[in-house]
C-alpha cells in the first residue's frame, strides 16, 4: 500500500497576497475541500499533516543572510532601496502582511515532505502551497520568495540522494535550474514556454548545465498553443530517456497548473489528462515523490487538476470516464474532475508539431550522448 501524504494547515488560510494579485492562496484550501469531501486524506495508507516553517538554517543553504533579514523586516508600510533591489516590493513581488511568516511556512510543507520521504514515512508526499521555483538565493522573483523545492532538492542531495527534479508548471523553473547547474546530483527537466515569449526569459535548448552539471540541466521549450498530444511526444521523447539514465533516487515534482488551456497568464493549450500521464508514469518507476503546487491563475481548472493529481497520487485514480459537468461542490468520485478533450485545427498541429520536432532534435543534440543515449 503507497503512503500518501497530504500537506496542509488552516494555518495557510491567514494570509494572502494583495487582492489584485494574479496569485490566489485559496487554491490549497480548495483542492483540500475537494479530496476531503472525497474521503482521500485517511484510510488506504493516506494521511494529512500539517506545515512547519522551515528552520533559518535550513533557509540558509539556498538563501543569503542578507536576503533573509530583508525579507523578515519588509513591511507594507516599510521596505527600502536594498529590499527593492532584491525584488522585494515589486509588482510581482509585493510586501503585505505577515509576507515572511507564509512564506517560511508556505516552503516549510515541501521540506516536511521531504523529511517524511526520507524517514520512510511516506512514498508520496503533496504540497500544494509550494512550488516557488523562480525566487533566487538573494531576490524574490515571479510570486516566489522562497524557494522551497531548491531547498528540498538541496536537502534530499545532501542525504545521499539523486534527485530528479521535473518541472510542468508553464514558466522555466529558473531558480532551480540554475541552483544546480554546475552539480550532477541533482538532474533538472523544465518543461515550459517558449521563453521568447513569456517570463523569465530563460529555459533554452542550450542551457544545459556546466562543468559536473553539464547535461543535467534540460530544458524542453514549447511553441503557443502547445496540446496534450504535443506535450506527451516531447516528454517521452525527452524526460523518459533521460529520466532512466539518470535513474534518480527520489522525485521532486513541480506541478504549476498554468499550462492548462485557459490560463490567463499564459498560452498552451493542455488538459489535466497530461498530468495525469506524466504522474502515472513517474509512479512506475517506485520512486519516492515530492510534490509541489505552483503556478495556476485559473482557479478553477488549477483546484481540478491538482485534486485529481492527487487522486493519482494516492491510488485513488479509477480511470473513470469524464465528467466535466460535475461541479467542485458536489464531486463523488475522481472522474469528475478529469477534463474533456479539446479540439485541435490542422493548422494549429501543423504548426506546433514543426516547432515540438525541432525541439526535440535540439535537446537530442545538446544532452542524449552525455548520457549514452
Amino acid at each position: 500500500m503507497r503512503k500518501a501524504v497530504f500537506i496542509y494547515s488552516r494555518e495557510l488560510e491567514k494570509y494572502s497576497y494583495p487582492p489584485e494579485h494574479p496569485f490566489n492562496t485559496i487554491r490549497p484550501k480548495k483542492t483540500r475541500e475537494i479530496v476531503s469531501s472525497m474521503g482521500l486524506l485517511s484510510g488506504g495508507g493516506r494521511s494529512e499533516v500539517a506545515p512547519v516553517p522551515v528552520d533559518r538554517m535550513v533557509l540558509k543553504k539556498f538563501h543569503s543572510a542578507r536576503y533573509l533579514h530583508a525579507l523578515k523586516k519588509a513591511s507594507p508600510r516599510r521596505w527600502d532601496a536594498e529590499a527593492f533591489d532584491m525584488g522585494l516590493g515589486t509588482q510581482d513581488c509585493p510586501i503585505f502582511e505577515r509576507l515572511y511568516d507564509y512564506a517560511v511556512l508556505a516552503a516549510g510543507g515541501t521540506l516536511v515532505a521531504g523529511k517524511l520521504i526520507l524517514s520512510g514515512s511516506a512514498d508520496v508526499a503533496f504540497n500544494p502551497s509550494g512550488g516557488f521555483h523562480h525566487a533566487g538565493p538573494e531576490r524574490a522573483s515571479g510570486f516566489c520568495y522562497i524557494n522551497d523545492v531548491a531547498l528540498a532538492c538541496t536537502v534530499l542531495a545532501e542525504a545521499g540522494k539523486r534527485v530528479l527534479y521535473l518541472d510542468v508548471d508553464v514558466h522555466h523553473g529558473d531558480g532551480v535550474a540554475y541552483a544546480f547547474y554546475e552539480r550532477c546530483d541533482v538532474m533538472t527537466i523544465s518543461l515550459h514556454e517558449n521563453p521568447k515569449v513569456l517570463f523569465p526569459g530563460t529555459g533554452f535548448e542550450d542551457e544545459i548545465g556546466e562543468g559536473e552539471g553539464k547535461g543535467y540541466c534540460v530544458n524542453v521549450p514549447l511553441p503557443v498553443g502547445t496540446y496534450d498530444k504535443a506535450y506527451m511526444k516531447a516528454f517521452d521523447a525527452i524526460a523518459r530517456p533521460l529520466i532512466g539514465a539518470f535513474n534518480p533516487d527520489v522525485i521532486v515534482f513541480q506541478l504549476g497548473a498554468d499550462a492548462l488551456a485557459g490560463d490567463p497568464l499564459a498560452h498552451l493549450y493542455l488538459t489535466n489528462n497530461v498530468y495525469v500521464e506524466i504522474i502515472k508514469y513517474l509512479l512506475t518507476l517506485n520512486k519516492p515523490i515530492l510534490a509541489t503546487g505552483g503556478g495556476g491563475y485559473n482557479i478553477g481548472n488549477t483546484v481540478r487538476a491538482w485534486a485529481l493529481a492527487w487522486c493519482v497520487l494516492c491510488g485513488a485514480d479509477s480511470g473513470g470516464p469524464v465528467n466535466s459537468n460535475v461541479g467542485p461542490n458536489v464531486i463523488k468520485q475522481q472522474s469528475g474532475l478529469r477534463d474533456e478533450p479539446l479540439p485541435v485545427s490542422g493548422q494549429q498541429r501543423d504548426t506546433v508539431t514543426h516547432a515540438i520536432e525541432a525541439t526535440i532534435e535540439a535537446v537530442k543534440a545538446n544532452i542524449f550522448s552525455l548520457h549514452g543515449l
